[in-house]
């Protein structure tokens, strides 16, 4: 019997089918009474194959949109699971029928590849790299709001993408360490990172600055960066990015909390977490004062302890892929190569998540 029973919401679509909410095992108490993310599958046992569910389940995004917004705006994440999204392009169906505008990745720090319509890869680092976690683009003002993730290519093993709810990292953090925090919340954090002419395959953080500003032309890459409050120092070919001050901690006025709303422990490779060092990138305090590794050794281990749990039972095979929709304010995401810590019995042919997945993981970016 689960200790934080969470009630079970449904909604009729406009083609006569449901909503329904159902637990997984992998969901987590978020503090509020609920589960943490939320799970919708369809309330019949209609088999969803084909075009012509495809286009009811766009319909009934499109009819219950407020709806859907709102429990995502509650519960930070939806995973959509036994609904018709089997390929790329069911994806950028799906995506395209809530309506969000595009946000485009100018600046971004991830190489990636547009697959089809507003669907990009979202990392081309080698298989075996963790991605710790982050938020989307917390480094510049125009970050998305939401992100939907689907995976079209089974990995053999891994390639769950960890989330956190970020209010309850920083309450955590703040009671942990309230200096700390303060400072952060006074003077943000600046980020810095050397970027080559071309991309850096072997790094989840390897974009070029070509590819990043989406230019060879250098003066074109200064006025993209300066919009996003980055200055740009030239080194022959290559380039200094410097990012900041800016917000480490934000408050989310929909939810009326404050958020942990940053990339420390994607940019951090101090004591606490050698394996992250980079020569070519780094990250300090606002007023130049470098982290506490202290502080940064226990929001790590915050953020591992407050990731939802895996199932205690071996995970079968994947036999079909999530799609997931995050909401970016609130709440990180990490993308891990060991074993699958969410969601390790990812059905084939019907899930949906607005989080990620891996191998082949398919992302869209909205604002």
């Amino acid at each position: 019997m689960r200790k934080y029973p969470t009630p079970l919401n449904s909604i009729k679509m406009g083609s006569g089918k449901f909503f329904k909410e159902i637990e997984i095992p992998q969901q987590k108490p978020d503090g509020d009474g609920a589960l943490f993310p939320a799970v919708l599958t369809p309330l019949s046992n209609t088999d969803y194959t084909g075009k012509a569910n495809l286009s009811g389940f766009e319909e009934a995004i499109k009819a219950h949109k407020p709806w859907l917004e709102s429990l995502l705006q509650k519960r930070g994440a939806i995973l959509f699971r036994g609904f018709p999204v089997s390929s790329v392009s069911d994806f950028n169906d799906v995506v395209e029928a809530f309506g969000f505008p595009e946000a485009f990745y100018v600046g971004g720090r991830a190489p990636r590849t547009q697959v089809l319509g507003r669907v990009y890869t979202t990392n081309e680092a080698p298989q075996d790299k963790t991605i710790p976690f982050h938020h989307e683009m917390a480094y510049v003002p125009d970050y998305p709001s939401k992100l939907f993730f689907y995976c079209d290519e089974e990995p053999g093993a891994g390639g769950e993408t960890p989330i956190v709810l970020s209010h309850i990292i920083y309450d955590k953090m703040k009671e942990k360490h309230p200096e700390f925090v303060a400072k952060l919340e006074e003077y943000g954090v600046t980020y810095t990172k050397i970027m080559t002419d071309d991309n850096q395959q072997n790094s989840f953080t390897g974009s070029g600055w070509k590819s990043a500003y989406m230019t060879t032309d250098k003066s074109v890459a200064e006025e993209r960066a300066a919009k996003q409050g980055t200055k740009l120092e030239w080194m022959g070919t290559s380039v200094k990015t410097i990012t900041g001050p800016v917000p480490a901690v934000k408050f989310d006025k929909g939810s009326q909390r404050k958020t942990w709303f940053n990339s420390l422990a994607n940019s951090y490779g101090g004591p606490a977490n050698p394996e992250l060092y980079d020569p070519n990138r780094s990250i300090e305090i606002g007023n130049g004062e470098p982290l506490s590794d202290e502080a940064m050794a226990d929001c790590l281990r915050i953020l591992d302890e407050e990731c939802p749990e895996a199932a205690t039972e071996a995970a079968p095979p994947c036999t079909g892929f999530p799609l997931q929709v995050k909401e970016n304010h609130g709440l990180f995401s990490s993308f891990c190569s060991k074993l699958s810590r969410f969601m390790p019995d990812c059905q084939v042919g019907g899930d949906m998540f607005v989080i990620r997945g891996r191998k082949l993981l398919c992302l869209c970016l909205v604002v």
